[in-house]
């Protein structure tokens, strides 16, 4: 009996060891140290881009935070915001016309919070200040631009192959051309014509 106790007290044991430290490798991925100080932040934007709670926040492109939460604002007779609630380490200095916004990493990649330093000597925010974010450009409004850049290369490249200005005149009229060859021809033939000066010019 006494070494099925002591049986089960090394498997309690190495249980409760491997859990802990699948706590700690959660942790250290996913770059959340408990034991670290700081403060708290609230951004608010029109358009939060998809981001969502756990993205990382940069400040001049460094690591020093995270955002803790995400919410929707709807205040009578004002414009319906998401307000995001971002934690801040202790020791990051950040001047109140900092400029943030929503960044993306790569094309497609992680959405998180940018923080673009702001005047050095300019008062610092503090614990539950309220910034006004820059929203990020849509993805639809990109496309969409795309979209019109193709069609406008397109109206281009059309015109040119009929012709018309006169890139396209240069492009499609033989005539032209032919001179044009010609008079190459006729340069190689004779150089010296690039030398001899016409009477009468200066």
């Amino acid at each position: 009996m006494d070494s099925t106790k002591t049986f089960e007290l090394k498997v309690g044991i190495f249980i409760m060891i491997g859990i802990t430290i699948l706590f700690l490798i959660v942790f250290s991925v996913g770059d959340i140290n408990i034991s670290k100080t700081g403060y708290k932040l609230k951004v608010s934007f029109d358009f939060a881009g998809g981001i969502g709670p756990a993205a990382p926040v940069r400040l001049a492109g460094v690591g020093v935070g995270q955002v803790r939460g995400i919410r929707i604002v709807n205040e009578k007779d004002k414009k319906t915001r998401a307000e995001l609630t971002v934690w801040i380490q202790e020791g990051t200095r950040i001047e109140n016309d900092a400029l943030v916004t929503i960044n993306t990493l790569g094309l497609l990649g992680e959405k998180y919070l940018e923080i673009f330093p702001g005047t050095p000597g300019k008062p610092l925010l503090k614990e539950n200040d309220m910034v006004v974010g820059k929203d990020p450009v849509a993805m639809e409004k990109i496309t969409e631009n795309l979209a019109r850049l193709s069609d406008s290369v397109t109206v281009i490249v059309d015109k040119l192959k009929r012709g018309e200005g006169t890139v396209g005149k240069l492009l499609m009229d033989d005539s032209i051309y032919q001179n044009l060859e010609a008079f190459t021809a006729d340069i190689r033939k004779h150089p010296w014509k690039l030398l001899n000066k016409p009477r009468g010019a200066d």
